[in-house]
């Protein structure tokens, strides 16, 4: 996981702006608890328009503004989504504070305000104004827009990508051993188990789409215990619940080929 500035080589700061993040985040149903939403978050660029992340979309304004906000066409441009101060923590002082002076203020503003709309599912696109201490505007940072026929204003426009649906749970058709993983784009995942004498580095995951690792490997019937292994670590299989432990005490998931 990257870390900012203030953030980089030491833990607890990082953590702090987790605390502080989570403190603000609407109840949606993208994984905003996740490693990759902070890390996302907190390395968001301040010039930049909407990010998606899953299912989600991330507005986003310079906190020079005193208040910021998103209008949707959907919503019939009747509600204002306010944007939150995103904070985060500084580097602990290593000096101690002198007596009788104040200690500073441990967090700063990361010069970034934000919303995260959850998009309801099988929507293709979002058409939004933005409204920025007062006044109502297209996106500065969105290039992306579209005139309304109507009213002939001009409405920033955001176009979501078509993803393939995430599995729910672990299923196999005979024969076959299929394997899931979510994690961060562009990175590497494996799968080992007692298939292959455990060894991390004979199967790799394809990724398909960003962020979701997959793998089919044909069998003989029998039960089998894997782990997934990314960035080092071990990882059980989070669609299915069956669990094992192998000779040396580790618990694995397992399945059954028939």
């Amino acid at each position: 996981m990257k870390f900012t500035a203030g953030d980089r080589g030491n833990l607890l700061p990082f953590l702090m702006a987790v605390f502080l993040i989570s403190l603000t985040l609407p109840a949606v149903g993208a994984d905003l608890e996740s490693p990759e939403f902070y890390d996302l978050l907190l390395n968001l660029p301040k010039t930049k328009g909407p990010q998606i992340f899953q299912d989600a979309v991330i507005f986003t304004s310079p906190s020079s503004h005193r208040r910021a906000g998103v209008a949707l066409a959907a919503e019939g441009f009747a509600t204002v989504h306010w944007m939150r101060k995103l904070m985060v923590s500084q580097d602990p002082l290593d000096a101690p504070i002198p007596p009788g002076k104040k200690a500073p203020d441990p967090y700063k503003d990361s010069g970034l305000l934000f919303y995260v709309y959850q998009a309801p599912e099988g929507l293709a696109e979002i058409e939004y104004r933005l409204v920025l201490d007062g006044l109502w505007t297209t996106d500065p940072f969105n290039p992306t827009n579209r005139r309304d026929r109507a009213s002939g204003i001009v409405n920033s426009l955001v176009v979501l990508p078509k993803t393939a649906k995430e599995p729910a749970f672990h299923e196999n058709p005979r024969g076959v051993l299929n394997f899931s993983f979510k994690g961060p784009p562009g990175e590497t995942v494996t799968v080992a188990g007692s298939f292959n004498h455990w060894d991390p580095f004979m199967y790799e995951l394809r990724e398909y789409p960003a962020g979701l690792y997959s793998l089919s490997l044909f069998l003989p019937p029998g039960t089998y215990q894997y782990l997934f292994f990314h960035r080092g670590e071990r990882y059980l299989d989070p669609y299915n619940s069956r669990r094992a432990y192998t000779r040396e005490g580790d618990a694995a998931s397992e399945v059954v080929i028939e």
